[in-house]
């Protein structure tokens, strides 16, 4: 039997039928608990009503359902018991020999030499906290040059194709590292047009790609869909880890098989001082043979919140804790026979992964379905209501690592986030400007520059560009017997 249809009134005062919702779409709706959604209709302008079916329509109802499901089960589980990272899967800056960091500077010039190295960025974040609509990567920390930090990563990968090329006596045209840029559905307008207007900054465009991390609808505590307005499920990004299921379903795990890379090196747009597809990270990967890796600064006090690896079980895989979930007796506890920290090596976003390991993750992650749930004001049409934000993170691929590796790099060289606004007290853009500039001071100094300044040196330095040196190399020509003032951009 055909349902009835609700009434409305024309303007003329005669009564006409109201549409009903689409019926299979309803049923499909209440089969997982969700037909709230459908609770306004009969207040929706026909245009409306025409948005509201679109927006459930995009939804993978099945896939959702599980994603909510799982990960609401899994809220309070006990986890297995940590245990520290074992010593023998750490390489330390103190362990490192000269012969070794040669070494492994010359297989990973030799591996992007042979087009086997891609770079990954995580880019999806809008600059909101820094008091900018723009994404975070369109932001200028206040460096002499004025370079974005979009800018200063495209001319790193510059930088390192040439050094590339000289080493394996290539032509500097020939040597290509693929970018692939992951946005979300509030950034990827506006990146695109930032690397469009800016010519790519010296870049190929054909070695860029963009592509979009996934949504996900944000749930009241019992799973249900919040509506952001009468005809819009509120949705939100689904966290950096939606990286792997991005890569699965824009077919870039193909394209990447398809142009002969091998090895993924990935890190998080907002670190102004991050070595990007840096060839000693990649030689230590290739040398060691696992699957995943990660850079590691040493913690700097127990109470940092910053999340650590550990060990996951007895003899477990390595993965991350974030500090709110580390016992404080555990954080304050010290190695006897190294004198660290026993959870010392801190995650700071800095990746690399096999393409094969890659795979594996998209198509794992997505079974297991488990979604960190965060409690957060979600906009509404009864204004701002609690809910739950579902999201994935980067280190959550770590579990299904069958070998990890961790690098240890120095923070002062290698780490300068940039999140809060200048004013904050903590990884500022002004914060992470004097951070760039002390270590370039260094590479100055050190390559036989001097320096005049006429505020104090420790409120200022020079800044290097990428595109004269990678880590302080090769500026003797540049700097040896010249004076520079601060602050000032030294380039060729």
């Amino acid at each position: 039997m055909r349902e009835p249809s609700s009434v409305g009134f024309e303007a003329n005062g005669v009564v006409s039928p109201t549409p009903i919702p689409p019926q299979p779409l309803l049923e499909r709706l209440k089969d997982y608990g969700q037909e709230d959604a459908f609770a306004l209709w009969d207040e929706l302008t026909p245009d409306e009503r025409h948005s509201l079916v679109k927006d459930i329509e995009s939804l993978d109802l099945s896939r959702i359902d599980r994603i909510i499901r799982c990960s609401l089960r899994s809220q309070g589980l006990p986890t297995a018991a940590i245990e520290p990272v074992p010593e023998s899967s750490v390489s330390t800056v103190e362990d490192r020999t000269q012969e070794e960091r040669e070494r492994w500077w010359k297989m990973g010039l030799k591996a992007i030499s042979d087009g086997k190295v891609a770079v990954l960025l995580l880019s999806g974040g809008q600059g909101t906290r820094l008091g900018s609509a723009d994404p975070k990567g369109c932001f200028n920390i206040g460096l002499p040059s004025g370079k974005s930090l979009f800018q200063l990563q495209a001319e790193k990968i510059l930088c390192v194709q040439r050094l590339a090329a000289q080493a394996n006596e290539s032509s500097a045209s020939s040597v290509q590292i693929h970018w692939y840029i992951m946005t979300s559905p509030f950034t990827d307008e506006a990146t695109c047009k930032f690397f469009e207007s800016h010519k790519y900054f010296g870049l190929e465009a054909e070695q860029v790609t963009f592509f979009q991390q996934g949504t996900i609808p944000c749930v009241s505590k019992d799973g249900r869909f919040i509506m952001e307005t009468p005809y819009r499920v509120a949705k939100s990004p689904d966290g950096n880890g939606g990286v792997y299921s991005a890569l699965k379903y824009s077919k870039l795990l193909e394209d990447m098989a398809s142009k002969g890379i091998k090895y993924i090196d990935c890190y998080g747009v907002d670190n102004a001082l991050v070595r990007v597809a840096d060839p000693t990270f990649i030689g230590y990967f290739i040398d060691k043979g696992v699957a995943a890796a990660a850079k590691v600064v040493r913690k700097a006090y127990p109470q940092e919140k910053v999340g650590v690896f550990v060990r996951r079980g007895k003899g477990g895989p390595l993965t991350v804790v974030e500090y709110s979930e580390l016992d404080p007796s555990l954080a304050s506890a010290v190695n006897q026979a190294t004198g660290r920290l026993r959870f010392c090596w801190s995650n700071v976003c800095l990746h690399m992964f096999t393409l094969d390991f890659l795979n594996q993750v998209a198509n794992g992650l997505e079974k297991d379905s488990v979604y960190h749930l965060a409690e957060k004001k979600i906009p509404s049409i009864h204004g701002y209501t609690t809910g739950l934000k579902l999201e994935q993170f980067i280190f959550d691929a770590f579990p299904y690592a069958p070998t990890t590796a961790l690098f240890e790099v120095l923070r002062e060289e290698e780490f300068a986030p940039v999140k809060n606004a200048n004013g904050s007290n903590y990884d500022t853009p002004d914060s992470a400007k004097l951070l760039v500039l002390r270590l370039h001071t260094r590479w100055v100094v050190a390559a036989g520059g001097f320096l005049t300044h006429s505020v104090p040196l420790y409120a200022t330095g020079v800044e290097v560009s990428p595109l004269c040196s990678y880590a302080g190399e090769n500026l003797e020509p540049i700097c040896r017997g010249r004076t520079f003032h601060a602050p000032c951009e030294i380039t060729f």
